[in-house]
């Protein structure tokens, strides 16, 4: 298998994961900051569906293109 073909179908298991389970990302803030005294907050932040779309299309596209060069 062609490494253009091989990242493309990368793209495409992981465009689809984000499409249909979702993915998620913690990111810590600070909150509150006096002196020694620290309190922060975990957030969760979902990937954006569009995200995966976009890479099943790129997936897509590399495998196409990974596939018509061999031929």
């Amino acid at each position: 298998m062609r490494p253009l073909s091989l990242i493309g179908v990368v793209l495409l298991v992981l465009g689809a994961f984000v499409l249909f389970r979702g993915l998620t990302y913690t990111s810590k803030r600070d909150v509150v900051k006096v002196g020694e005294l620290r309190a922060s907050v975990d957030e969760e932040h979902r990937v954006p569906a569009w995200v995966g779309g976009l890479a099943l299309a790129a997936g897509l596209g590399l495998v196409v293109l990974g596939v018509s060069k061999r031929a």
